[in-house]
């Protein structure tokens, strides 16, 4: 006789009847949302009416409740989106449109072998957990002790206890990732890294002792100048691939009949994503092809750009024709005929203006 295998964690409390201890979220007539702990004997109130959460404990997901009022809610366990913006938090969290694109432009598989720097609230942490699977091990390093508390505590109040993929260790990641048991020296690096940090930049270096190659590395940064700092210690370390960056924007739809419309309000910038790749050990990255904009560089010199891994280029390889002597003297008499014309209006203005025949 075969034993049943158990569900994954986090399966049983996604699915049955409303327990005792779990979170709900509830809607009001007006849209308007509360999330409440299920506890026996406790009551929810509002200014428009009350109800016991007895009256919930035992019922199916997706029901509706009337208060003491008339006020009718519907009930619902919270999606892993809505939990994460309720949820207490120490730290500001990942939002879910990012949590998303970095479980999918990460590549992150079940059995997969993550790298979690800066865990904040937990946010990124359960939709890593999520993706790896109870194979899979999730390798999560905060510095601040209790901000590791925070999302502890999350984390084991959505699952309905400890992640058995989970390790959560409090310290630097540079200090504290050469003691984890992830080399790539000896086949046993990560899969894959997550930064949600001040200076990812600093890290790289330990990063890459710890992935595997090829192993995916993203990191996550709320400004343009993170962003690029990024971007040019990966391209100096010569350890990476060329690094790729985005950003992504949800705007909603307001749906009523045929006044179809977009929202007024929409979750703009939250953050960057940028992303690249381990390469192995001895292998310099290809020269890039492509032209530098002006100022990109504390130079413009072929030797500044040929320093920071550019092809300095003129545009032909892209068939691009130059801009010949001849054009730009003729842009310039041009310009110089419309000067001497607004000049020529501008004086007769001062004289009054031509005269009246």
């Amino acid at each position: 006789m075969t034993t049943p295998t158990p569900p994954p964690t986090g399966a049983s409390t996604r699915r049955g009847p409303l327990r005792e201890g779990e979170r709900v979220q509830l809607t009001d007539p007006r849209g308007r949302m509360h999330t409440i702990t299920l506890t026996p004997g406790k009551e929810f109130h509002t200014h428009r009416g009350r109800f016991v959460h007895d009256d919930l404990i035992g019922r199916p997901d997706a029901t509706t409740i009337t208060n003491s009022a008339g006020v009718e809610y519907l009930v619902l366990r919270p999606l892993l989106a809505d939990f994460v913006l309720s949820m207490p938090r120490g730290a500001a969290v990942v939002y879910p449109k990012d949590a998303g694109q970095v479980v999918q432009m990460a590549d992150l598989f079940p059995g997969a072998v993550v790298i979690e720097a800066g865990v904040g609230s937990g946010a990124l942490t359960m939709s890593l957990l999520r993706a790896v699977g109870d194979a899979g091990r999730v390798h999560s390093f905060e510095r601040r002790e209790d901000f590791a508390d925070v999302a502890r505590g999350n984390v084991e109040t959505f699952f309905g206890g400890p992640h058995p993929a989970w390790t959560l260790q409090v310290g630097d990641l540079v200090e504290s990732l050469p003691g984890s048991g992830l080399s790539a020296a000896d086949g046993t690096g990560a899969d894959r890294a997550v930064l949600d940090m001040l200076a990812p930049w600093e890290c790289l270096d330990a990063v890459a002792d710890a992935l595997a190659p090829g192993g995916v590395l993203i990191c996550y940064v709320a400004t343009a100048t993170q962003l690029s700092r990024v971007a040019e210690a990966a391209r100096e370390s010569g350890r990476w691939t060329e690094p790729e960056a985005w950003e992504s924007m949800v705007r909603g739809w307001h749906l009523e009949g045929l006044a179809v419309r977009p929202q007024h309000r929409m979750v703009g910038h939250t953050g960057f994503l940028i992303t690249t790749r381990r390469l192995a050990d001895g292998v310099r990255p290809p020269l890039r092809k492509r032209r530098p904009a002006p100022g990109a560089y504390p130079t413009d010199s072929p030797e500044a750009a040929e320093a920071a891994g550019v092809e300095v280029l003129d545009g032909t390889e892209f068939g691009d024709r130059p801009v010949s002597d001849r054009k730009v003297r003729k842009a310039a008499r041009e310009a110089a005929r419309g000067a001497q014309a607004s000049a020529a209006a501008g004086q007769q203005e001062a004289a009054g203006g031509p005269e009246e025949g």
